[in-house]
């Protein structure tokens, strides 16, 4: 099925829903009945196969597990459901074939979605939605890349609508596949602290694949916060056949580690950005803080030091954060980051082109962490993506190929200290003493893009202001509170 009639019966799916539920909740509901169809399509054709070699295999489950197809009970087969699309009682059969399906397949237990009969969605158009697929989207001929694809679409679609809510877990394809060329996951543990959909998980095993290397070699480790995306990221592996720990249930990472003994050797990750209460106060003594407590009200060093924490001895780290964390000066976030830069874990910072999310305008970077440096030592490499991209709408920009290349072959030829040099305006490899000069900011305009005048650039500019602003907020903030108790203390004279 190519990719634009797939794309069409998509969008088609969303207009039968348009009006009865909420554009966020189109996802859900279409990612549930085409995972079904899926494997409801591939159980089928191997089992008229086997009806077909007349041998009387066709009941005999490992004649499908060992080809990673999964086994469907008949009432819970595409062909047996679609037979009830005028039934005011739809949802309900759907309900019951994924308890079904999960009751014969330990993998899938928990993860599939068993909420038809309760969704804010008249069974007309759950029945026309049915009628739809059988009739429109064969994926007999599909592989494991087509779940993927499926949900990418949706997202891309309707990530606009979905807020920071949809930003949380959704990582654009090719910010994945920098980060994940750059730190080459080839043979160790991954593991990603908010892993949202599995996206790194499932570029880090093309990755693999793509470089003839083997999969066996890697061991996967994840968690993630949200029910329903922890539930998108197991379907998601499974359907690619990825074997991945991301823990039984989902859970916060900070207050409910499903991984606390875990020390990996590459970490990928997109946490959300600026999460304002993630819970401090519970968590002062909390060892992961061995540079310091992060303030209250922003996550981000949360998250910077909980990666470091689960780094293996020679691990490497890449992930995505708001800009503001590459120079803040608020009290605690400055300590932990000049402590980090002291400690020469800090390897590389790319500064990225605007316009690259859905989801927000918040202008991020990535952070590359290394937590043994044999070479570079006491340097940071600063690349400098912002005149990078291309608009494919108004709204959004993608990096190519050319320019994933390009970024990861600079950073590995410095890395290996071959054939690398200072680019004005691109890149630039700064040693610790100018960091220092330069107040441990890692803003890569300072380095990179200095001009003779010494005068701060837009980004730096905007950035200071953004700080600033936080900053006021908060003492404005403590400022109330204090005059609130000396009103309070002063009425009992």
């Amino acid at each position: 099925m190519s990719i634009e009639k797939l794309e069409s019966v998509l969008w088609d799916s969303a207009n039968k829903l348009r009006g009865g539920i909420a554009a966020s909740d189109y996802m859900h509901v279409v990612l549930g009945l085409i995972f079904l169809k899926y494997l409801s399509d591939k159980f089928e054709v191997r089992y008229n196969e086997l009806v077909k070699e007349g041998l009387g295999y066709e009941t005999d489950k490992d004649e499908y597990s060992k080809d990673m197809i999964f086994w469907i009970p008949e009432k819970a087969r595409w062909s047996y459901i679609s037979k009830f699309s005028k039934s005011e009682e739809l949802g309900k059969i759907l309900d019951e074939a994924f308890i079904e399906i999960e009751k014969e397949n330990e993998s899938l237990k928990n993860i599939l979605p068993k909420t038809y009969s309760k969704l804010e969605i008249d069974q007309r158009r759950l029945g026309e939605l049915i009628d739809l697929f059988t009739n429109k989207l064969d994926t007999t001929n599909a592989n494991g890349d087509f779940f993927g694809k499926v949900y990418e679409y949706f997202m891309g679609k309707f990530a606009r609508n979905l807020g920071q809510k949809g930003g949380e877990f959704y990582t654009p394809k090719c910010i994945v596949e920098l980060l994940v060329a750059m730190i080459e996951p080839f043979k160790g543990k991954v593991y990603d602290p908010c892993c949202g959909s599995g996206g790194m998980f499932v570029q880090s095993v093309d990755f693999i694949e793509k470089h003839q290397g083997k999969i066996n070699n890697i061991s996967i480790y994840g968690q993630e916060l949200n029910a329903t995306t922890w539930r998108l990221a197991k379907m998601n592996l499974v359907i690619r056949g990825i074997e991945a720990n991301i823990g039984d249930t989902n859970g916060d990472t900070f207050h409910d580690d499903k991984h606390k003994t875990l020390r990996a050797d590459y970490i990928l990750a997109n946490p959300p950005f600026n999460v304002k209460d993630y819970g401090q106060e519970s968590l002062l003594e909390d060892p992961r803080w061995i540079y310091d407590v992060p303030p209250k009200g922003n996550a981000n060093y949360a998250w910077i030091q909980h990666i470091i924490s689960k780094l293996s001895q020679n691990g490497v780290a890449g992930f995505v954060l708001a800009n503001g964390s590459l120079s803040t000066s608020q009290k605690q976030e400055y300590n932990i980051r000049k402590k980090m830069i002291e400690d020469d874990i800090v390897d590389c910072i790319i500064t990225l082109p605007d316009k690259l999310f859905y989801t927000t305008g918040i202008p991020v970077s990535l952070w590359f962490l290394r937590k043994n440096k044999q070479k570079q030592k006491g340097k940071i490499l600063f690349i400098d993506l912002r005149e990078k991209g291309t608009l494919i709408d108004r709204k959004i920009r993608e990096l190519n190929e050319e320019e994933i290349i390009e970024t990861v072959n600079i950073y590995h030829n410095w890395i290996n200290e071959k054939d690398y040099e200072d680019k004005k305006g691109y890149c630039y490899s700064a040693r610790l003493e100018e960091i220092v000069k330069n107040d441990y900011s890692l803003v890569s305009g300072r380095y990179v893009g200095i001009d003779d005048s010494g005068e701060m650039s837009k980004e730096e500019i905007e950035d200071q202001i953004k700080i600033v602003s936080e900053e006021l907020k908060e003492l404005l903030k403590i400022n109330d509170e204090l005059t609130k108790k000396l009103g309070d203390i002063l009425s009992n004279f």
